[in-house]
């Protein structure tokens, strides 16, 4: 089950990155260390578009702007309002994983607010559903 934000929040979240390419393109004619931003500017334009989650039968795959994280669906202890996922490593430690793709501000149109909340809340239903 493939989790992900409206078009709307999708194209909001990689224009952070084709808004910064634009202006490093354009800086670049001047300064050549700006050149070397824009592709690091379009990688993030690139996973913020593809910002979400994926729940696949053994794991869950949290894609963020920075890294993708693989967490194992046995070791996932909850999802927390915020959103996150709170799990444990093999060697017993907690981590707590964001799931930015979710996260909801009064600012944004409520159609997109409700769908980040139904996801939140697949999401919820997905992780506790191993313990039927």
């Amino acid at each position: 089950m493939e989790l992900l934000p409206t078009t709307l929040n999708r194209v909001a979240n990689a224009s952070l990155g084709g808004v910064t390419v634009v202006v490093f393109a354009v800086y670049a004619a001047e300064a050549t260390w700006a050149v070397g931003a824009v592709p690091l500017c379009l990688a993030l334009a690139v996973r913020g578009w593809r910002a979400g989650v994926r729940c696949e039968p053994g794991r869950l795959v949290v894609r963020g702007y920075l890294w993708t994280r693989r967490i194992e669906r046995a070791r996932i202890t909850r999802v927390t309002d915020f959103p996150a996922v709170r799990w444990t490593t093999p060697g017993g430690g907690k981590r707590w994983t964001p799931v930015l793709a979710f996260v909801a501000t009064p600012e944004e149109p409520a159609g997109s607010r409700t769908r980040k909340r139904d996801s939140a809340a697949r999401l919820r239903t997905w992780a506790t559903g191993r313990r039927r």
